[in-house]
């Protein structure tokens, strides 16, 4: 006899980014060379004064920090966002340990438990986890790969709206889709959250990288829902520093911050030595930013031609972020990910993928689908995509 879990342990889904680290790590004890497409971990390297930063603190005792962030770095941050047209005031910013927490907080501090929150998807995996630990349900609103995941009706979000509707969470740019909501498309949002008196949740991250030539539009900047915006944000794509772990929770509404700030003082403190990095991180200089951002967009235009390139694949042209959703000629995509790592090499090497299966809350949904991260060089992502083409050659010719 042994204790019972709890409910919400089983329910937990395990994160289709990292579920298939141990098979992946068999691989590489093989031999294998692994080409890592599975999650966005940059090969960029973060910006010189984000490690001068680290080298030089000069402080006898690494203390605790103010549990809603050290000021100078709040200050810093608010003048980062008038970069972006946004005026927010250092008080309307509260640090919390990557944007993991500020999205779990910012649900623990909205949502009590059964409370719902719609969510277009393909989604980030991770919001369905922060989800089940506040108690709260996803409904999902399916955006397809044929129209590249464009923003659903506003007649299948309001088809979902209950009494216990209680808020829209939008990744825009999008992970995994790479998509980027338009102006009208963010109206159509706000209209909804207005006329029904929701949050919306709106994870910005990937604001640097647009790849339109329309400008980015935040959350922050929508008339008339002022106070219903959670801004959720994060230094460690913008930087290249994930491992810092500082985000951020942004909101012009005051009860929901002093409800926020009981969570955040219940944890303590967001991590001092990250939060030295991440301010001096924002002085990083515009032609470091330039070079990342022309990188990424390299990147981008090789893998998406080289994708679709390959028999039966088809990826459509990601906007912003660094990833993108290709369907595969496969019927499961899970476990040709798992065959990929177990069985399968091409001269020496194979690929570690992301089943997008995970990043759906609908049965069914995504199977023939996989994320990937072009955050590696030309040369890594070339050697990735012909590893590609050849695993699914084999896969679809194996004996069954």
């Amino acid at each position: 006899m042994k204790p019972e879990i709890s409910q919400r342990g089983y329910e937990m889904p395990s994160s289709p980014i990292r579920k298939l680290v141990g098979a992946a790590r068999s691989a590489e004890r093989k031999g294998r060379k692994v080409y890592r497409l599975n999650i966005g971990q940059p090969d960029i390297p973060t910006p010189p004064q984000a490690i001068e930063a680290l080298h030089h603190i000069d402080r006898k005792v690494l203390e605790y920090s103010p549990s809603e962030g050290i000021e100078s770095l709040r200050d810093k941050m608010s003048e980062y966002y008038s970069k972006f047209g946004m005026t927010i005031s250092p008080d309307e910013i509260i640090v919390t340990s990557g944007g993991s927490e500020a999205v779990l907080f910012a649900f623990m501090a909205c949502l009590d438990p059964g409370d719902e929150i719609i969510i277009p998807e393909p989604a980030y995996a991770n919001y369905m986890a922060f989800a089940i630990s506040a108690g709260a349900v996803i409904k999902s609103v399916a955006s397809h790969i044929e129209d590249g995941f464009r923003l659903p009706p506003v007649e299948d979000f309001e088809a979902l709206i209950t009494p216990r509707t209680k808020g829209i969470l939008i990744c825009n740019p999008n992970n995994p889709t790479g998509y980027i909501y338009s102006g009208e498309e963010l109206m159509k949002i706000a209209d909804i959250v207005k006329r029904h008196n929701l949050f919306l949740f709106s994870d910005e991250v990937y604001r640097e990288f647009c790849y339109t030539d329309q400008p980015f539009i935040s959350a922050m900047s929508l008339p008339g829902i002022e106070e219903n915006v959670v801004l959720i944000d994060s230094v460690s794509k913008r930087y290249n520093e994930c491992g810092i772990r500082i985000g951020a929770i942004v909101t012009r509404h005051k009860e929901l911050r002093a409800n926020v700030m009981k969570f955040c003082q219940a944890r303590l403190s967001p991590p001092l030595l990250g939060q030295i990095v991440a301010e001096a991180s924002i002085d990083t200089p515009e032609d470091y930013m330039k070079y990342v951002y022309e990188e990424y967009l390299k990147r981008r235009d090789f893998l998406i031609k080289r994708l679709n390139e390959i028999p039966g694949v088809y990826s459509p042209m990601p906007m912003g972020a660094f990833y993108t959703v290709a369907a595969l000629p496969v019927e499961d995509a899970d476990d040709f990910c798992k065959w990929c790592l177990d069985e399968f090499e091409y001269e020496g090497a194979t690929i570690f993928m992301a089943p997008a299966s995970g990043f759906y809350t609908s049965p069914g949904e995504g199977r023939n689908q996989v994320r990937l991260a072009y955050v590696h060089n030309i040369e890594y992502l070339a050697g990735a995509m012909d590893v590609l083409e050849k695993a699914l050659a084999a896969y679809n010719h194996r004996p069954v």
